[in-house]
């Protein structure tokens, strides 16, 4: 049970309330915002909440199990903290979120009512719908190593030990020719081998979408222009002149750590492990069972 503080257990012990919802979001970048469903700001702990931001929530549910309860909160693209472009880059994606019931009239008088995080941001024309998840969310994760075939490691980390600031894993282009909202040709490549970037990563450094992140899904080098096709499309228009840096791809096959960057040990996988198909197979006359790998 939630014990509410002095004060406002007085004030709602009169019978006629001044309330008000407020939501307090941190972002992963660190950033933080206030948003509020009253007519005015409210401030409280170092933290102003915006008010008419077009924010209104739906009700909080919570369980007695361990299961994930969620809140709908829903609003319209009318703040200027709130932006379609962020929504697209993902920036509000996983922000921790607070929700907090507040005595407008004295702020003093609040009570936590919620943590969690943001997590499905469902976006239309003019207005987004963002899940806010409460804290059992996080037992949903998975704590540990995988036991697969591929490796587990992000090429680059500290498990893994490629340095991608080498020349050979890594370059820079500009975009010659916008051949579709997420495929271009380019300059500056010409001297990497056909895929060798495939899977890998590119920053812009230039152009409408500068600093911003996308995964590179094919490298095409042909006999005249070499050809990049990103994962998804950026959220704004690439166009030529557009610079970019882009890292080498890796496909966590054991094969490509040996071949492509000479890292077999630190393979963070199990090349050997048997595949699903071992539980199907069956002896047959004339196989050479001398314990060799499947």
């Amino acid at each position: 049970m939630k014990t509410l503080p002095a004060g406002l257990q007085s004030h709602l012990d009169t019978g006629t309330t001044t309330l008000a919802w407020c939501w307090r979001i941190t972002r992963t970048d660190g950033q933080v915002f206030g948003f509020t469903d009253h007519d005015l700001p409210l401030t409280f702990d170092g933290t102003t909440f915006e008010p008419e931001s077009g924010f209104t929530a739906s009700e909080i549910r919570t369980g007695s199990d361990l299961s994930v309860d969620a809140q709908d909160a829903e609003g319209v693209l009318t703040s200027t903290t709130i932006t379609e472009t962020d929504i697209l880059d993902g920036r509000w994606d996983n922000a921790g979120v607070e929700i907090w019931r507040v005595n407008w009239r004295d702020t003093s008088q609040r009570v936590l009512m919620r943590r969690g995080a943001i997590g499905q941001v469902r976006r239309g024309r003019v207005q987004f719908v963002a899940e806010m998840r409460s804290l059992a969310h996080v037992l949903n994760q998975t704590i540990g190593r995988t036991f697969q075939a591929s490796c587990d490691a992000a090429l680059g980390d500290a498990r893994c030990g490629v340095d991608l600031t080498d020349p050979a894993y890594a370059g820079s282009g500009t975009v010659v020719t916008v051949t579709g909202n997420r495929s271009f040709t380019v300059s500056g490549l010409s001297a990497y081998a056909d895929g060798w970037f495939a899977l890998g990563m590119l920053t812009w450094t230039g152009g409408a979408n500068a600093i911003r992140k996308a995964e590179v899904l094919t490298h095409a080098v042909g006999a005249t222009e070499v050809a990049v096709t990103l994962l998804e499309a950026p959220v704004l228009a690439i166009a030529a002149g557009d610079s970019f840096d882009i890292t080498a791809g890796c496909d966590k096959l054991f094969a490509t750590c040996t071949g492509k960057f000479a890292n077999t040990v630190n393979f963070r996988g199990f090349p050997h492990i048997p595949g699903q198909d071992v539980v199907i197979r069956y002896a047959a006359k004339g196989e050479d069972n001398a314990g060799a790998v499947l």
